[in-house]
């Protein structure tokens, strides 16, 4: 940062060594507050057998998280001028995702969003400043249009999820789906003839440090569960299973994820349109099996009013989930043969059969996950064409 107040102008999307600021990074570790909330939620519900409901107010929860955190990454991509103003309406952004986190319980519980709209308002109405403040500095017309269009498009959406907190119970999942769609139609609207110069590079670090501290957080939720089991009821030999088959399902997400150059992807808006929406699902499925490792820790020492069927699917189902979506979104597009493409699908349904497999189902998929790792290197190794992608992506190759 030179000058304490500097121009909020497009940066280059053919800039060289872009990568994330220690603010986005800072931005990025407050976010895992709400994450957590989420996630803890989740574990109580599900461990009550309150399963249907707690999925339904996670995916919403998540969806205000994701989203926040997405519109933030791109703006930042594409307009970051690390200057006095736009560091503190960052500031602005990050305490009101920690509201939201506050209220995040009060939403699982008692049905209650409001103190999680009052912390989407702080945020979004922030995020319209930035697109209002760019627009000012916009020289080209079609710029100044789109900044413009984002800044009231955020504005209308967050007037009408005002319809979540006066809507009758049963209609809340419904009201939800439509202001989801409505977020998600606003950079659709406001790109639609000038798109915003996002950096490939940049948004593909972005979404892997999310991943990783979305993986983090997996692995924290773990530890604590497992130390709790021990320390309260001395129950090791049932808890060992649990942790082995947790980390080696964490270590072979990491794995899969990175595997391939993400950016390559990135090559226009329609296709960073459908990849950055699709990480919903894997950003959701990552956290969610940290959930499913506590649920299942739970189980195990006689906490959790579910079976084992239940609480062995609530750590294989969001893994099987996790490998596909990461599969859809970019992993095929740098196989080769059948055999490299099924090796993905073909874990995800083998880490869904282990949920038969008793007190020894995350063992189970974790062994599952590690082979997919496994048997993906030794493909990637013998087949000469996909060397050079693997090698780009620094790691060995899942197939």
């Amino acid at each position: 940062m030179t000058q304490p107040f500097q121009p909020l102008t497009a940066r280059s999307r053919e800039e060289s060594h872009r990568a994330a600021t220690p603010l986005e990074l800072f931005f990025d570790l407050c976010f895992v507050v709400a994450v957590a909330q989420a996630g803890a939620q989740l574990v109580h519900a599900v461990a009550e057998n309150h399963t249907g409901e707690g999925i339904i107010n996670y995916a919403m929860i998540f969806f205000a998280i994701w989203w926040a955190w997405m519109n933030f990454s791109w703006f930042a991509s594409a307009y970051d001028n690390d200057d006095v103003l736009y560091r503190v309406v960052t500031f602005v952004q990050i305490a009101g995702v920690l509201i939201l986190a506050a209220g995040v319980s009060r939403a699982f519980e008692e049905h209650d969003f409001l103190v999680v709209y009052l912390g989407y308002v702080v945020m979004r109405l922030a995020l319209a400043t930035q697109w209002l403040r760019a627009a000012h500095h916009a020289t080209d017309p079609a710029e100044r249009t789109m900044c413009r269009r984002y800044a009231g498009g955020v504005v209308a959406v967050q007037i009408g999820w005002l319809a979540l907190l006066l809507a009758p119970e049963g209609a809340r999942p419904w009201v939800f789906l439509v202001m989801a769609l409505a977020e998600m139609a606003v950079p659709l609207y406001a790109e639609k003839k000038k798109p915003s110069s996002w950096h490939p590079h940049h948004i593909a670090e972005r979404y892997g440090l999310f991943t990783i501290i979305v993986l983090g957080e997996t692995v924290a939720a773990a530890t604590v569960a497992v130390k709790s089991g021990v320390t309260e009821h001395d129950a090791l030999g049932e808890l060992l299973p649990i942790a082995a088959g947790g980390l080696l399902l964490v270590f072979a997400a990491w794995w899969i994820y990175f595997v391939v150059p993400a950016h390559d992807r990135l090559t226009s808006s329609r296709q960073g349109f459908l990849w950055g929406y699709g990480h919903y699902v894997i950003f959701a499925s990552a956290a969610a099996v940290g959930a499913g490792l506590e649920i299942a820790v739970e189980q195990a020492v006689g906490k959790a009013h579910i079976s084992t069927l239940a609480a062995s699917a609530s750590v294989t189902i969001p893994s099987a989930i996790f490998l596909l979506s990461v599969w859809l979104l970019h992993a095929r597009y740098f196989k080769v043969g059948l055999a490299q493409q099924l090796v993905l699908p073909v874990s995800a349904l083998l880490i869904l059969l282990c949920s038969f497999a008793g007190h020894w189902a995350v063992l189970c998929a974790g062994l599952v996950a590690a082979a997919t790792v496994a048997v993906g290197v030794t493909l990637t190794s013998r087949n000469p064409s996909t060397r050079a992608g693997a090698g780009a992506a620094g790691t060995g190759g899942t197939g």
